[in-house]
């Protein structure tokens, strides 16, 4: 019987010793090694109980390919987003400690700072390093990384910063995706700025990717005390899904009667 499969049984320690002897004797400790507190960390295989009896298990370390895994984050990352959590109350520490410190990471580095933040949700702090990483000469736009933070910031109803980054994201010729369309024109309606949902909406039909029914359908909610902005968009979209049912409130509901 191998040792693997004899480790695997029910048996008492003791008859397992016993066993596993007869099968591979185990190496001689010296008195040395016995009287030093790690006098077992030598054999990693192996682990001794309060008897003194030997078992064989894994010792719940994390192995290679899962250890190196957790480790996307570099000791400067790390460094850097403590720091900038530190002083984010204080712009003038703060600008000063992404000068010093900020600036100074590689490119992987900075992209895994940026996605921590948002992990966390420190969107401000995202923001200011995502400026950092446009100014950097290996800097190619990319729909993406706007995206979660427009959505982020959209959500905290940080309409101001998400409508600066949306600003930026157009300079580029870059079209947001319908989920980040979605989110900030329920931003604005949410914060009751139903023209500036509107504008959204206007910009959402010059994008060349194909038109979807949620933000549609999340306008003509929101629009509901709003008619005449409520049919335009009613217009547009039994044009453009013309299969598709719209729900009509009775207008006194809204006092229009």
């Amino acid at each position: 019987m191998s040792i693997r499969t004899i480790s695997r049984l029910k048996i008492p320690s003791l008859f397992l010793l016993k066993h596993l002897s007869a099968v591979s004797p185990l190496p001689k400790i010296s008195s040395n090694l016995a009287s030093s507190s790690c006098s077992t960390s030598w054999v990693p295989q192996f682990s001794r109980n309060f008897l003194g009896v030997v078992r064989f298990y894994h010792d719940g370390r994390p192995r290679g390919p899962l250890w190196r895994g957790k480790k996307l984050i570099g000791k400067e990352a790390i460094f850097v987003i403590l720091g900038l959590k530190r002083f984010k109350d204080d712009e003038e520490k703060l600008d000063k400690f992404v000068k010093t410190h900020v600036l100074r990471l590689l490119k992987m580095d900075l992209i895994s700072v940026l996605n921590e933040l948002e992990r966390q949700e420190e969107v401000s702090l995202a923001v200011k390093v995502f400026w950092v990483i446009q100014k950097q000469d290996w800097y190619q736009p990319d729909v993406y990384l706007y995206k979660d933070l427009i959505i982020a910031l959209a959500r905290r109803r940080k309409m101001d910063d998400a409508m600066k980054l949306w600003e930026s994201m157009r300079k580029e010729d870059l079209f947001p995706d319908c989920q980040t369309f979605t989110e900030v024109i329920r931003g604005f309606l949410r914060d009751g700025s139903p023209a500036d949902a509107m504008n959204i909406f206007e910009d959402m039909k010059k994008s060349p990717y194909p038109p979807e029914e949620l933000p549609f359908r999340i306008l003509l909610k929101g629009l509901l005390p709003h008619p005449l902005l409520r049919n335009r968009v009613k217009q547009d979209f039994e044009e453009i899904f013309p299969d598709r049912h719209i729900y009509d409130p009775p207008e006194e509901i809204f006092g229009l009667r």
